[in-house]
């Protein structure tokens, strides 16, 4: 009996990765796990008024930010995100001391000066179109940048992000009009996430076609649905799709499964949920059966992580608070 391999080897081009990619994958949804666990603390602390987050994304988020064309402007790739996103944005490079901040909602929060809810990232240098409390209105905006790289030329792509209660919404109906009208079919990558649950609501009962990329059919989409638990499986099918919607210009509906493991938000308590699957579990037991990491090298590696969130939570909580003479900033008009 064969033994499952992650590891790409010279002589293997069929295996799907590198050892250094893995071991990067590993790292940073340890990264982003540590993380929203030091955001969900600072909640119930009391150092912040509220949280959501994407713990059980990792696997998947990780992956996508990792083969994102980062930039500034129509030649890179454009993400419009919902507010599970954490992993994406480290793996494009952004510094975790800046989702802390945002939970405490302090000036020195490089996403909304400390005016919003934490997760709800914007980056202008990345790409990174703000994120928006109402669910799902990034679908519709998401078109929007996706012709203006269609007009631009290049191979840059727009992104969409969701869950799959809010593809409900008709934000999600018109993403699919705008994206797939044979004049004019856009570049845009439409990602749904569905982790089986709209808020306390379970998908069993809701939804009349046996998977949300069933939907794509009916506007000649590209569609798929991945296991976005499997780091590995996540990584390949996006690659493989992101490099669809590059060269041909056209639309593709991903839908990834994927875990809810703290619950909702912090409105349903924000507890670990132990039925759930965890990706990053299953990653680790992959990579220590073949011989990859070490179960004693990963320890240290939360283990480090953890001090460092620490460290950062401390630093974060004696920054001070947005100045009441700021309120006009970060507006559509800024003052003089």
């Amino acid at each position: 009996m064969s033994r499952p391999r992650l590891i790409k080897e010279s002589s293997e081009a069929s295996a799907p990765l590198e050892r250094e990619l893995l071991v990067r994958i590993h790292d940073l949804m340890v990264k982003t796990r540590v993380l929203e666990e030091r955001l969900i603390q600072m909640y119930k602390q009391g150092h912040g008024y509220f949280w959501i987050g994407g713990p059980g994304e990792e696997a998947f988020n990780v992956s996508l930010g990792l083969l994102m064309k980062k930039g500034q402007g129509p030649e890179f790739d454009y993400l419009h995100a919902h507010y599970r996103q954490s992993g994406t944005l480290l793996a494009l490079g952004e510094e975790p001391i800046g989702s802390l901040r945002q939970m405490k909602n302090t000036a020195t929060d490089p996403y909304s000066g400390g005016r919003n809810f934490a997760g709800h990232y914007s980056a202008r240098k990345l790409n990174v179109a703000p994120v928006s409390s109402p669910i799902e209105v990034q679908y519709a905006i998401a078109p929007g940048t996706a012709m203006v790289q269609k007009r631009h030329g290049g191979d840059g792509i727009t992104i969409v992000t969701g869950g799959d209660a809010g593809t409900a919404e008709g934000d999600f109906a018109s993403c699919l009009v705008w994206s797939s009208r044979p004049a004019n079919p856009l570049p845009i990558l439409i990602i749904v996430t569905n982790n089986k649950w709209g808020i306390s609501t379970s998908a069993e009962g809701q939804h009349g076609e046996p998977r949300v990329s069933e939907r794509g059919k009916a506007f000649g989409i590209r569609s798929k649905t991945i296991n976005g638990n499997d780091a590995v499986e996540a990584y390949t099918e996006l690659r493989e799709a992101m490099a669809y919607v590059r060269t041909e210009r056209k639309p593709f509906l991903l839908e990834a499964n994927v875990s809810r493991l703290y619950g909702h938000s912090s409105a349903s308590g924000a507890n670990y949920v132990g039925t759930e699957v965890d990706c990053l579990k299953e990653f680790e037991a992959k990579l220590e059966k073949e011989g990859i990491l070490t179960r004693e090298q990963m320890d240290t590696l939360r283990s480090n992580y953890t001090e460092e969130m620490a460290a950062a939570a401390r630093q974060v909580r004696d920054e001070p608070q947005p100045d009441p003479e700021s309120i006009w900033k970060h507006i559509f008009a800024e003052d003089k």
